[in-house]
């Protein structure tokens, strides 16, 4: 049986206890580990078979699997190590990897150790769509994301631009971008930019709008895409994380799909 390590015990990386904990998901859950020693204890007591929770060599050295739950400062100070260690390594925080350094030292070290990185498609659908199409060529990407003023506190294009969110009285264009600027911008909002870059057309070229809308309840990413396949729109209104309005609560079940992928005999999809 796979055994997984969770780096991050927030509101993804605890739906990912639970579902492992659960049965959902054909793994042991190993150890988990989140600088917050509160966090460790309250998902530790949500939980019927409880994991150790270890420090990050410890942690690793346990599991076959790590996942990055945690952030973008995680994938760079664990992600290595991981691979090297020959162990397949999950990372939530793509927005680590508009680092295109960070990104091919980590791939050339998976490589290396015959190991696996995994990118789940995270808060949006389309990813297969896509994947398929890049084999052709495609002409444009477009990302168009809506969330209410509480999800996008706090990101620095926000701070840095003195932006009172709560002001907005309707839908307003935010900021529009390259994925790689839209990333800097708002690294704890768009991370799904940064995989569709990497799944297509790459960062540079993949195109983002961000909206403010205090009416918004749920938080809306619009894909469109065009090339030699035709072209398709896909919606998703997703409904925010309890634990974070700034994380969608697909993105975790994203994450619990692909650890099912991983542990099922049947593949589907692309």
């Amino acid at each position: 049986m796979l055994k997984v390590g969770v780096i991050g015990c927030g509101a993804i990386g605890t739906e990912v206890c639970m579902a492992i904990d659960r049965g959902l998901v054909n793994a042991q859950l190993s150890a988990i580990y989140d600088r917050s020693g509160e966090n460790c204890e309250r998902l530790l007591a949500s939980l019927g078979k409880k994991p150790a929770i270890l420090p990050p060599d410890e942690l690793i050295s346990s599991a076959d699997m790590i996942v990055e739950c945690a952030s973008a400062q995680a994938v760079r100070e664990f992600g290595v190590n991981v691979l090297e260690s020959g162990k397949d390594l999950m990372v939530m925080s793509a927005g680590a990897f508009r680092d295109s350094g960070l990104l091919k030292r980590l791939t050339d070290t998976a490589r290396e150790h015959h190991c696996r990185i995994y990118i789940p498609s995270g808060a949006i659908a389309g990813i297969d769509g896509l994947k398929s199409a890049s084999v052709a060529h495609v002409n444009k990407v477009m990302l168009t994301t809506t969330k209410n003023p509480e999800g996008l506190k706090g990101a620095p294009f926000v701070e840095k631009n003195n932006i009172d969110l709560d002001s907005f009285l309707e839908k307003t264009l935010l900021f529009e971008g390259s994925a790689d600027e839209a990333i800097t911008a708002f690294p704890a909002n768009v991370n799904v930019a940064v995989s569709l870059g990497l799944a297509g057309i790459g960062m540079e070229n993949t195109h983002v709008r961000i909206f403010v809308d205090p009416e918004a309840k749920r938080n809306v990413h619009e894909i469109s895409i065009e090339g030699d396949f035709g072209n398709f729109t896909c919606i998703v209104e997703n409904v925010p994380s309890p634990g974070n309005p700034r994380t969608s609560y697909l993105a975790a079940l994203s994450a619990i799909a692909t650890l099912k992928n991983i542990t099922e005999p049947l593949q589907i999809g692309t």
